[in-house]
């Protein structure tokens, strides 16, 4: 049978992430804050992390005895070794994200925990827009541009999916403002977050189309100043690793407490 054409570009991916500076990581510091905040809500101590990352020096402060870990299609994680498992700002690059929370459940042990934060669907909506918008009236056609990333609501599956347990998803929203459209992408090709897509035109665009884009954007997203917004959606999800000690949900019906009992309230039959 016939593989399934790549989504993205992984040697284009990885030749962006080279030239990534590190004054331009600033979602990878608000991811990494992220976690820290939710590591401090959780009541057991983890001495054996693991981070999946392409950024490890942004984590190493903080995380100083993780093993890090490439984002490979295949991850070098060892199986039943670590009580954390952080995957971060990587899963929307992923060709088969539910294929990488399987092997971090793998690679936890009992009641271990699995972190993952990444780019949701919202990011950069404004950008994919107005390119959309400009190109399609310059060129009569359209072209891949932007990676697609997920949607809050699909993802608390995907745990599931991966087998881990008790699942939450939470997306944390973050606007910026730039000083132009120009500004905005260079931004994103100095974090490492330029179009990696396998699909994407290998010639030069024509300038028409960000001229078209620019004024756009300025126009429908413009911001005080003379400035533009652009959109950035972190999503994060936790999940365990299956414990008996975990607790378990009751069965349907074995309820001993009536709930109009316990709101204190009176219960009214509804008609048939």
């Amino acid at each position: 049978m016939k593989a399934a054409p790549s989504l993205f570009d992984r040697p284009a991916l990885r030749a962006h992430r080279k030239r990534a500076s590190p004054d331009a990581m600033f979602l990878h510091e608000l991811a990494r804050d992220e976690i820290q905040d939710r590591l401090a809500m959780v009541n057991k101590r983890f001495t054996k992390p693991a981070i999946i990352t392409p950024f490890g020096d942004i984590w190493a402060a903080d995380f100083p005895d993780a093993v890090v870990v490439e984002d490979q299609g295949t991850l070098s994680l060892s199986e039943g070794r670590f009580d954390l498992v952080i995957h971060a700002m990587c899963l929307h690059w992923a060709e088969d994200p539910v294929g990488q929370l399987i092997q971090c459940r793998r690679a936890l042990t009992e009641d271990g925990l699995c972190l993952v934060i990444l780019l949701g669907g919202q990011t950069l909506n404004e950008l994919r827009s107005v390119l959309a918008q400009a190109e399609s009236t310059v060129t009569g056609g359209l072209s891949p541009r932007i990676a697609p990333m997920a949607e809050i609501r699909d993802m608390g599956g995907l745990l599931q999916r991966a087998g881990l347990t008790l699942p939450v998803a939470d997306s944390v929203p973050h606007t910026v403002t730039y000083r132009d459209m120009t500004h905005l992408m260079h931004d994103l090709r100095a974090m490492g977050e330029a179009n990696a897509l396998a699909g994407r035109l290998r010639h030069p665009t024509r300038r028409k189309v960000f001229e078209v884009a620019s004024e756009l954007y300025q126009k429908l997203f413009g911001a005080d100043g003379g400035r533009i917004n652009a959109s950035f959606e972190l999503i994060c999800l936790t999940g365990w690793s299956p414990s008996e000690s975990q607790p378990k949900p009751k069965r349907p019906g074995s309820a001993q407490t009536r709930l109009a009992d316990a709101l204190n309230v009176t219960e009214h039959r509804l008609p048939d």
